[in-house]
């Protein structure tokens, strides 16, 4: 196992974090054989609660590549906060740039040093009602098409049940699991030395959400649905909605006062 570049901020939220998570979620852990032992890599983790990133990287940091979470740019300029993302080794997301590649710039640096970077694809929590991978954004695929790094795809389900998604109190008992199961990476060759057409990062983008997705069957032991839900297609149905309702109130309004 390589030695971990860890420093004094990493090890200090390590003692924090980790006896409770021991002592509060049992857990059950795969395929921590897929994770490199050197080179920077990406992971590609679903996301269905809060707490997603103690019990994801309390598996990352067992396995002796500590994870690089990403985060928007302007937490690292806080005081505490910011000392400890800095301490920590986190990564700022530039969202301010005009250049979608540049705003990724510190995570394409971080994986040629040779860093373990962690993409939660979705950007946020899950719309999904049954809480399986929606429709993700390209940042992952934009960095790992630049690098040509490994993409590890990773599940994880069972922090959802300690607090659901938008839920704001614990549920600890009974005692739950922590369910982590990685894979190995997505082959992604077939889209190298191609433009980067936004049409060819949402092929690359579905490429590794299907790989996520796969192993959240194989944890689930339940096949997700066909199509991965869209919070897009739902806020246009929503809207189509809401304007067939109104145009049958007024509908009903006119015939009324004829």
């Amino acid at each position: 196992m390589p030695r971990r570049r860890i420093g004094f901020w990493y090890r200090f939220a390590a003692v924090l974090c980790k006896p409770p998570l021991v002592v509060l979620i049992k857990r059950d852990w795969r395929g921590m054989e897929h994770i490199p032992a050197d080179g920077g890599f990406i992971t590609a983790v679903n996301h269905n609660s809060h707490i997603d990133p103690f019990a994801y990287g309390h598996f990352q940091y067992n396995t002796g590549r500590v994870p690089r979470f990403l985060a928007k740019s302007s937490l690292f300029t806080k005081g505490f906060v910011g000392a400890a993302m800095r301490g920590t080794g986190q990564i700022p997301v530039y969202r301010e740039s005009t250049d979608a590649l540049s705003a990724f710039r510190a995570a394409i640096a971080a994986v040629e040093r040779g860093e373990c970077v962690a993409f939660y694809p979705e950007g946020t929590l899950t719309r999904d009602p049954m809480g399986w991978p929606m429709v993700a954004k390209t940042g992952a695929a934009r960095v790992a098409l630049q690098t040509r790094c490994p993409v590890i795809p990773v599940a994880q389900w069972g922090a959802n049940e300690v607090l659901p998604p938008y839920a704001r109190k614990l549920n600890l008992l009974p005692r739950k699991t922590s369910r982590v199961l990685a894979g190995p990476p997505v082959d992604l060759q077939r889209f190298y030395d191609k433009e980067m057409t936004p049409e060819l990062l949402k092929e690359a983008t579905e490429a590794i959400m299907a790989a996520v997705t796969r192993q959240l069957e194989e944890i689930r032991g339940e096949k997700a649905p066909a199509t991965p839900y869209d919070p897009r297609h739902e806020r246009r149905e929503q809207r189509r909605r809401t304007r067939a309702q109104t145009q049958r109130k007024v509908g009903q309004e006119e015939g009324q006062g004829t």
